[in-house]
């Protein structure tokens, strides 16, 4: 049987990872770049504790990286998964889960007392 290049396994444990909308802000924010835990928390609007939880997660769908410096750990977006889109016209960043591509708004994530 020929392989299926939607890998639905895979996709589906992506798009798993990425239920939760704490960790779409998650992600969201660190399309912006890497940040520690402190601004992740912050930005996100949950306790330190609760986000250690979303980015085990995010971490064990290999849609994010930690690097420690010094006594911090600094979170990134894994190399690959966001993807400037203006090449193709698309004036967005867009999420590459590879199974499928997810449109981020463009911008800054809005301050958790926004929604």
């Amino acid at each position: 049987m020929p392989r299926d290049p939607l890998q639905p396994q895979k996709c589906a444990r992506l798009l798993s990872a990425l239920a939760a909308p704490e960790r779409l802000k998650i992600v969201r924010f660190l399309a912006d770049g890497p940040r520690n835990v402190t601004e992740i928390a912050t930005a996100v609007g949950i306790t330190p504790l609760n986000l250690s939880h979303h980015l085990m997660v995010l971490k064990s769908a290999a849609l994010i990286r930690g690097k420690k410096q010094g006594r911090f750990v600094i979170y990134s977006l894994r190399p690959g998964v966001l993807e400037d889109a203006a090449e193709a016209g698309i004036p967005r960043d867009v999420l590459n889960l590879g199974c499928c591509k997810l449109e981020m708004p463009a911008g800054e994530c809005p301050p958790p007392d926004a929604e």
